[in-house]
């Protein structure tokens, strides 16, 4: 199907605007949460920074660690605030975001060990912190559903920390990945493969490292015994079809999935819920994925 109408009118206005490309940007107005707090933790590059987000005052809550986009080297916290606030909302449970290290000054797998010690240090002071250790899910968009889904191969590999949803929104999943949906990619206005490109160029400190599938997953030799997942594509995005090869091979491999396409959208859709209905909707149902894995709602 074409673009929709509202991507179409969006990327008129941010041309005529000349503002940043659309896979950099967050909603405008902070969704209200209960709280957020920062804390510093033990990283194994240095101290990291963690921003938990709680819906309300409740204990024992199931959490989500979610992963910030920008292709491993533009993103922050703050890319993803809004996702967040939403998603705790939602999903009713924290989320935690964790500000790992970028490339290139920092290039893989630095980011990669960040997230995976983030997400240790949360299960293993998760009472204190009034979570659930049994109900920790991980997620991201982008990169950052690259690097969650890097961290369930180590969490699989190292026996823990046990995590018990996956949520990959557009994920990296292949580095140099030949597929069609990167191959028709040339838009100037949108995340295209050019973009693709610059980041991988960015992140990886030598092509070899792009087969490793802490890089690359779709490259695991197994895939068996991984979290259920969530997969969220869009059609106009150079990273669908490496998204959606994913989410078959996980099904191929024994693991329980749910997958949807959005026609009409683009790359960045799922952080644009304030000026696109299909970015809210990809939010509402990736909730209730979730809702789903932490056993707070029916099927899904």
């Amino acid at each position: 199907m074409p673009l929709d109408p509202q991507v179409l009118a969006l990327l008129a206005r941010r041309a005529q605007a000349g503002t940043p490309p659309l896979y950099t940007l967050t909603l405008d107005q902070a969704e209200p949460v209960h709280s957020v707090t920062e804390l510093e933790i033990p990283g194994p590059g240095g101290p990291l920074t963690v921003r938990l987000y709680r819906p309300h005052g409740g204990a024992r809550l199931p959490a989500l660690v979610y992963l910030f986009g920008g292709g491993w080297t533009l993103g922050s916290l703050d890319t993803c605030d809004a996702i967040c606030r939403r998603l705790a909302n939602a999903a009713d449970c924290v989320t935690v975001s964790i500000g790992y290290r970028r490339a290139p000054e920092h290039p893989f797998p630095a980011a990669v060990q960040d997230c995976q010690a983030g997400t240790g240090w949360l299960a293993e002071h998760a009472a204190e912190l009034g979570l659930d250790p049994d109900r920790i899910a991980i997620g991201g968009d982008s990169a950052g559903g690259n690097l969650a889904a890097a961290v369930t191969l180590l969490a699989r590999r190292e026996g823990g920390p046990a995590l018990c949803h996956q949520l990959l929104v557009y994920p990296n999943t292949a580095y140099r990945a030949d597929t069609a949906s990167v191959r028709e990619s040339e838009d100037p206005l949108l995340f295209n493969r050019h973009s693709v490109d610059w980041y991988w160029g960015h992140y990886l400190k030598a092509e070899a490292d792009g087969e490793d599938p802490l890089a690359s997953p779709l490259r695991a030799d197994d895939l068996s015994g991984l979290p259920p997942a969530t997969v969220i594509t869009a059609e106009y995005d150079p990273l669908r079809d490496e998204g959606e090869a994913y989410a078959a091979a996980l099904t191929a491999a024994g693991v329980q999935i749910a997958a949807r396409r959005y026609d009409g959208m683009v790359h960045g859709f799922f952080a644009m819920a304030g000026e696109l209905t299909a970015g809210w909707d990809a939010q509402d149902w990736a909730a209730l994925r979730l809702r789903t894995a932490f056993g707070t709602d029916g099927p899904s």
